[in-house]
C-alpha cells in the first residue's frame, strides 16, 4: 500500500485525553462501533484504515506518554482495561497499537530527553508507531540480524528485513530492532516513507487476519542519529519495558476470550437447543449448560482480575524501578498472561461446544475468536511463564526472560 494513503490519515490532530475515566469512556464508545463490522472486516480481510483513523484521532493512542510532556499518563490497569475493551469489539484492532504503546515505553526507559519530546508529541498529534522489531530464521525469537552500520555521511544505515510486523502497514514511523557491531541491540525509528523501507502485505495467519503483521524490507535505509536509542543492554538492570509489552498482551487474549462468552451466551439464549435428556424447553435451562456457563464465566473473571492486578503491580514498578518491584511486575504479568491463554482458548472452544452444531455455519463466523485466541497466544510460549513463575515463589529466583515483545 502506498504510503502516501497511510500518511494522509494523521493529517489532523488527535484528540487529547486527560484522565484514566476519560480514556475508558472513549474506548467503550469507540468499542461499540468497531464490534459492528468485525465479522465481515475478519472474513474479507478488509484492511481496518477508517477504523484506525478513528482509533488514534480519539487520543486513546497517547494514552501513555507522560503527563508532563503533555498525555494523561494513565495507570498500566487503564491501558490493558482500555486494550481489553477494543479487543472484546476487534481482536485485531485490540492488537494493532500494541507495539505502538511498547515503543513508547522503551522511549520513556531510555529514550533521550529530545528524543522524548519529539516522538511524544508526534504521539499526541495521532500518529502511529508500528514495529519491526521480529525476524524468521534466525536461532531464537530474540536474536537479531538486521544491521544498524554507521554511515561515512553522519548518522546510521539499517540493511535486513522484518516479519510480524504488527501495524507497520498502517504507522506513519517503524521502531526497528537493529544490532550494531559492537552487538548491542538498538531501537531505530524509521519514517514509513524512507527511501529503502518496503513495506509488505504478506500477512496470512488464520487469525488476527488485519493485523497487518507482514514483513517489511530495509536497504540501505539512512536514520539519523538523534532518532536512535538502546533497546537492549546485556549490562542494564531490568526495566519496565517487557511487562509493559506482556501486559498488553494478555489484555488482548482477554478480551477476545470476553467476545467469545459474550457471543456463546447470546446464541445460546436465542438459538440453541437444549439437549434430548436435560428435559426443559430452552437451551439457556439445561442444568450441565449453565453449569459450564459459569465455570467459563469465572475463569475469565479471574483472569480480568490478575490482569488488573498485574497492572497495579507494573505500576509501582513504573514509578520506582527498582530490580525487586521489575521482578515482582514480571511474574505479576506473566501470571495474567498464563491464566488469559487458558480462558481465551477456552472459551473460543466452549462456545461451540455449549452452542451446538449450528454455531459451526460459515456465515456465522463465530470460529473468528478461537482463531484469534489461538493465533494471538502463540506469541510467547505460556509453558515457559509457568516455569518462571514457579522459579521466583519456590527458589527465589528473579525472572530472566518471560516473555518478550
Amino acid at each position: 500500500m502506498p504510503y502516501e494513503k497511510i500518511s494522509t490519515l494523521a493529517s489532523r490532530r488527535a484528540a487529547i485525553i486527560d484522565s484514566d475515566a476519560q480514556a475508558l469512556e472513549v474506548a467503550r464508545a469507540l468499542a461499540e462501533d468497531f464490534a459492528q463490522e468485525a465479522s465481515q472486516r475478519d472474513r474479507e480481510r478488509r484492511l481496518p484504515l477508517p477504523e484506525l483513523e478513528r482509533y488514534s484521532q480519539s487520543g486513546l493512542w497517547g494514552i501513555t506518554v507522560p503527563r508532563e510532556h503533555g498525555g494523561a499518563g494513565v495507570s498500566r490497569v487503564t491501558l490493558a482495561e482500555v486494550t481489553a475493551i477494543i479487543s472484546r469489539a476487534d481482536g485485531s484492532l485490540g492488537q494493532i497499537p500494541q507495539n505502538h504503546y511498547y515503543a513508547l515505553e522503551v522511549l520513556r526507559v531510555n529514550g533521550t530527553a529530545d528524543q522524548q519530546r519529539r516522538f511524544y508529541a508526534r504521539a499526541l498529534a495521532g500518529e502511529r508507531f508500528g514495529n519491526a522489531l521480529a525476524e524468521t530464521g534466525t536461532r531464537t525469537a530474540s536474536e537479531r540480524r538486521t544491521s544498524l552500520t554507521a554511515d561515512r555521511q553522519g548518522g546510521w544505515r539499517i540493511n535486513g528485513s522484518k516479519f510480524y510486523c504488527t501495524g507497520a502497514l498502517y504507522a506513519q514511523w517503524i521502531p526497528t530492532a537493529t544490532v550494531g557491531p559492537d552487538g548491542i541491540q538498538r531501537l531505530a525509528i524509521v519514517r514509513r516513507d524512507s527511501p529503502g523501507v518496503e513495506v509488505i502485505d504478506d500477512w496470512s495467519g488464520f487469525g488476527q487476519r488485519v493485523t497487518g503483521s507482514g514483513t517489511v524490507h530495509f536497504k540501505d535505509v539512512a536514520v539519523p542519529d538523534e532518532d536512535v536509542m538502546v533497546l537492549a543492554d546485556p549490562a542494564a538492570a531490568p526495566n519496565t519495558i517487557k511487562p509493559l509489552a506482556q501486559i498488553i498482551h494478555a489484555a488482548i487474549d482477554l478480551g477476545i476470550g470476553q467476545a467469545a462468552l459474550q457471543d456463546a451466551l447470546v446464541f445460546v439464549r436465542e438459538r440453541s437447543r437444549p439437549w434430548i435428556d436435560a428435559g426443559v424447553e430452552r437451551a439457556a435451562d439445561d442444568p450441565l449448560t449453565i453449569s459450564e456457563f459459569g465455570r467459563l464465566s469465572i475463569r475469565l473473571e479471574a483472569a480480568r482480575a490478575l490482569v488488573a492486578r498485574a497492572g497495579r503491580i507494573l505500576d509501582v514498578a513504573t514509578a520506582d524501578g527498582t530490580p525487586a518491584h521489575v521482578a515482582a511486575a514480571a511474574i505479576a504479568v506473566a501470571e495474567a498472561r498464563v491464566l488469559t491463554t487458558e480462558a481465551s482458548l477456552a472459551a473460543g472452544t466452549k462456545l461451540f461446544e455449549l452452542a451446538g452444531t449450528q454455531s459451526t455455519l460459515d456465515h456465522l463466523n463465530l470460529d473468528r475468536h478461537w482463531r484469534n485466541a489461538r493465533t494471538h497466544t502463540l506469541h510467547d510460549p505460556v509453558r515457559w511463564k509457568r516455569h518462571a513463575v514457579g522459579n521466583y515463589y519456590l527458589n527465589d529466583i528473579a525472572p530472566g526472560r518471560v516473555g518478550t515483545t
